[in-house]
């Protein structure tokens, strides 16, 4: 299948790369030129923009950082082509950006008007997952779309889960990862709140990862060194999920609050928090490392 990857980031890359080893004719893009010189040397065939990338290609890809950037890529922006004027006829879109909701359904709407298929499939997993092709697809769009899409996606991920129609996919994707920077707060709290009494990191580990504390902030992403030795707090905090971008995706579950008039008062909370957190270091570092602005503010 001939395969346009556009978006060659810490994520993307590894993504395109696992698609080409399961045997598809993939050609990637990124507007950062150092990123497509990585691709390149990595052994990722690459063209010289995103609508070379996708010209004639049965299958595009997009991993942005915004819905913007989606929506202009599709449509093309001033007087240019856009991918959807490029791809074959009937070419299917799937979107792995993490974007709001109503974008995602603007992005089907436009792709299907120019006679093509679209799915949004946000992912969970980090770096890691997209290097080892253990991420977790949450699919928006029809059954049949899905069905086509799904060798594609299980080619980069473990976990490939059909959450519903256009837009559907994103939903989930904002709803994880509010509960996602509420429990890492939590565990992050907790910790802090252990070693004002005396108690080890590894004492409250081993009780909390066996009891009814036990989530993923705690056992895989703990926020202290030690317990698990591959969470980010074993080397000072390198992002597998960059502060920035959880404050980015908080930022999307606000919008989907108001629109909604959910009362959220603890996503809402994570929400300050960790636009707090990004507007400094944390922007760069794992959002596990809210744990020392949480003891930087402890009296």
């Amino acid at each position: 299948m001939k395969i346009a990857f556009l978006g060659l980031g810490h994520m993307g890359l590894p993504m395109a790369k696992n698609l080409a080893a399961a045997g598809h004719e993939v050609t990637g893009f990124d507007v950062m030129p150092a990123a497509v010189d990585t691709a390149r040397g990595a052994g990722l065939t690459t063209a010289e923009s995103g609508t070379d990338a996708a010209t004639g290609a049965d299958v595009v890809i997009t991993m942005f950082q915004t819905g913007a950037q989606v929506l202009d890529a599709y449509r093309g922006t001033d007087g240019a082509a856009g991918l959807l004027e490029v791809a074959a006829s009937g070419a299917l879109f799937i979107d792995c950006s993490t974007i709001a909701v109503d974008e995602a359904r603007a992005a089907h709407a436009l792709a299907e008007a120019a006679g093509h298929r679209s799915l949004d499939a946000p992912v969970s997993g980090g770096v890691v997952g997209a290097e080892n092709a253990t991420l977790a697809f949450m699919v928006g769009g029809t059954d049949e779309d899905f069905e086509a899409a799904r060798p594609l996606l299980e080619a980069m991920g473990r976990r490939v889960v059909h959450c519903g129609g256009a837009g559907l996919g994103q939903a989930a994707k904002v709803c994880n990862n509010m509960i996602l920077a509420v429990s890492q707060i939590a565990v992050a709290e907790a910790f802090v709140l252990g070693e004002r009494l005396g108690l080890s990191h590894q004492a409250l580990f081993d009780v909390a990862s066996n009891a009814s504390g036990q989530c993923w902030a705690l056992t895989t992403n703990c926020p202290v060194p030690g317990p698990v030795p591959t969470s980010p707090a074993n080397r000072d905090y390198q992002p597998g999920f960059a502060g920035a971008l959880m404050n980015k995706d908080l930022g999307l579950a606000e919008h989907a609050i108001s629109a909604t008039g959910v009362e959220a008062r603890m996503g809402m909370l994570a929400r300050e928090m960790y636009a707090q957190y990004a507007a400094g270091e944390g922007a760069s570092q794992d959002f596990s490392g809210i744990i020392n602005t949480i003891r930087a503010d402890s009296a």
